[in-house]
């Protein structure tokens, strides 16, 4: 029986993955210990696995609307969060890190997880790295679709000059962003390095897991050395309470299929009128409609909108006409399964890279979350509906994810690396 340390850092859709992961292991007699924020523990163990908590809390973060939307800003969000919520919390979490490895025979980075690098190199332990989403190998061969003026899909169509040096000035600005990491390296005696460690430095040589569904990406020569993609390792959360359940399937039986509103567990904390949008352009649509709003409180509702605050993703996706949604990498994973057209309303980070990939497969249209009001959903929702190609492409695609068993892969794959 061999130790797993998984370390991940963010949002439900960077924890949820590790647990399946975790779960599969344990379910294969290894041990697996989830290392993340301390607001995660009871989430964790409830799933059966060991946990530690690593700095920072998501309570030192800050307000979650505030620091949502400081993050999901289009053009300096990736800077604000290496500087304010990584960088100055590298000391805590190496010795958070370091702690929770204790006994560890392998070690599993989330691409945030940056000091887990620190103490494999430190303890000279094995460590292999993982990605939730395609966005992260930054393939010259498939430009990232970005939030803003999408710089590099505009420079990819000058020419590959133009996008190398766009590149270069990326990579300055990111390498500046994580300076304290590479002082940190030199305070504790590691070896420089030449890399941009939010970028290329994150790979380890053992290996790569990618955490998403295949479709999404074909592998590229540029990407890592050792890459394997499993598929999304599943975990819909926590399950709903029963009288939950039960209001949901007294709404589902009452009417045509809604459409079903969702937007994960960060971009909800900004949501603004987008509820208000959501229901009138399901009025405009006359069609009924499930908003899934999190914390957020609705006024009366009109006949033929329901809201929860909490369902998992997998007991009402297969229910909807269609599913709107932020492209979150968990969220598009259930989405996918769910077999049913998607109209998807990205922020930021990964989730215009994720858009623009499922709307590739013909099972989605996109509508930039800035640019949502109740006309442009009803319009984009009237023709995602009225035309037959997004139903019968999702379904094709449902139906080649349904035997995959993304944590199981992933965990069989991690066994491998410790087999003798």
């Amino acid at each position: 029986m061999s130790r797993f340390m998984l370390a991940t850092m963010g949002s439900l859709g960077d924890l949820h993955p590790y647990i399946a992961v975790g779960r599969a292991l344990k379910a294969r007699g290894q041990e697996a210990l989830i290392a993340s924020s301390a607001e995660y523990e009871t989430t964790v163990r409830s799933a059966g696995l060991d946990f530690a908590a690593v700095r920072p809390s998501l309570e030192a973060m800050g307000q979650r609307a505030d620091v949502a939307r400081r993050l999901f800003h289009p053009i300096r969000g990736a800077e604000r969060l290496l500087r304010e919520i990584v960088m100055p919390y590298l000391r805590p979490a190496l010795a958070d890190i370091t702690q929770a490895s204790q006994g560890a025979d392998l070690l599993v980075s989330h691409p945030l997880t940056f000091t887990v690098q620190l103490v494999a190199q430190q303890r000279q332990l094995p460590w292999v790295s993982t990605v939730l989403a395609p966005m992260s190998f930054l393939s010259r061969h498939e430009p990232l679709v970005m939030a803003g003026p999408n710089l590099l899909q505009r420079a990819a169509r000058v020419s590959p000059v133009v996008y190398d040096g766009l590149m270069q000035g990326v990579r300055w600005a990111v390498r500046r962003w994580e300076a304290p990491l590479h002082a940190y390296r030199r305070e504790l005696g590691l070896p420089a390095s030449a890399q941009v460690m939010a970028m290329e430095g994150q790979f380890s040589p053992l290996g790569t897991l990618a955490l998403f569904d295949a479709p999404l990406a074909s592998p590229q020569s540029d990407w890592p050395q050792r890459t394997q993609v499993c598929g999304t390792p599943l975990f819909d959360g926590a399950p709903a309470a029963p009288e939950r359940l039960a209001e949901l399937a007294q709404f589902l039986q009452a009417g045509a299929p809604p459409l079903v509103f969702g937007l994960g567990s960060s971009v909800v904390w900004i949501a603004g009128d987008y509820w208000r949008h959501a229901m009138d352009a399901a009025q405009a649509l006359g069609r009924r409609a499930i908003l899934l709003t999190g914390s957020a409180q609705l006024p009366a509702l009109p006949a033929g909108i329901k809201a929860f605050d909490y369902l998992p993703y997998s007991a009402v996706f297969p229910h909807a006409a269609a599913v709107v949604h932020q492209a979150g990498i968990g969220t598009l994973a259930q989405a996918l399964r769910a077999g049913r057209p998607q109209l998807i309303t990205p922020v930021s980070f990964d989730q215009p890279d994720n858009a623009a990939r499922s709307a590739a497969l013909g099972l989605a249209r996109v509508l930039p979350f800035t640019k949502v009001t109740a006309k442009r959903l009803a319009t984009a929702l009237d023709g995602l509906l009225s035309d037959p190609a997004y139903a019968q492409a999702a379904g094709r695609v449902a139906t080649a994810l349904a035997p995959v068993d993304g944590a199981a892969v992933a965990a069989e794959a991690l066994i491998r690396l410790v087999a003798p």
